[in-house]
């Protein structure tokens, strides 16, 4: 009898992967650094790094965001507590799923400017 062990050892294939320079201000969030943007075919995961650390991991599915191993929100819920409830539920998602070399928002009523610069 053979067994197989998977668990999480089996990973989604991964499309495309960037490397970019990220600037992300909320009122809830604030970070000005180089990081990676990698693309699968069910989630995009950011990863952002200082010195050499992991400062901001997440996943972000087409319905929540998901940060560390089981702490995932959905994405009208992220929205909510760090950007602004107005914005459509998919705006972080399609923000760092764009494929232009550079992305630039900003909304100065919420106090909130992201941009994308990848390599």
């Amino acid at each position: 009898m053979v067994f197989i062990i998977s668990g999480c050892s089996l990973k989604e294939p991964l499309i495309s992967s960037n490397s970019a320079t990220i600037l992300f201000k909320t009122p809830t969030i604030k970070f000005h650094d180089k990081g990676f943007i990698y693309k699968y075919k069910n989630y995009t995961q950011l990863q952002v790094f200082t010195t050499g650390k992991v400062i901001f991991d997440v996943k972000i599915y087409n319905n929540e965001i998901c940060t560390g191993t089981f702490k995932c929100m959905s994405l009208k819920e992220f929205n909510k507590n760090n950007l602004s409830s107005t914005y459509e539920d998919n705006f972080i998602k399609q923000l760092f799923d764009e494929n232009n070399k550079i992305s630039y928002f900003k909304d100065s009523k919420n106090g909130i400017l992201i941009k994308i610069n990848r390599d």
